[in-house]
């Protein structure tokens, strides 16, 4: 059997906090950088437009122990990304 394993963890993600629906993993990504370059692509695509809506947070989670045996921390309050659409209302 072949086991692949990373040579470097994925040690921080971005989660979508959806209001009535838990929690939706928009990202994951070696750093705190790479999340948050990525994490807005990974939005428009992955939800659809009845979980935009209800998305109250984006969490940038760090995570922290051992890879077998730890948390996930909250960081960071990411930016909700606004949708094109909205921007041209509002202006």
């Amino acid at each position: 059997m072949l086991v692949q394993v990373e040579s470097k963890a994925q040690g921080w993600r971005a989660l979508a906090v959806i209001e009535g629906s838990g929690e939706a993993l928009l990202f994951v990504g070696r750093s705190s950088t790479q999340v948050r370059a990525g994490y807005v692509d990974a939005y428009t695509e992955l939800l659809d437009e009845e979980e935009k809506d209800r998305v109250s947070t984006i969490r940038l989670q760090q995570w922290q122990g051992a890879p077998d045996a730890g948390k996930w921390l909250d960081k960071a309050e990411l930016r909700l990304p606004v949708p094109a659409a909205k921007l041209m209302r509002a202006a």
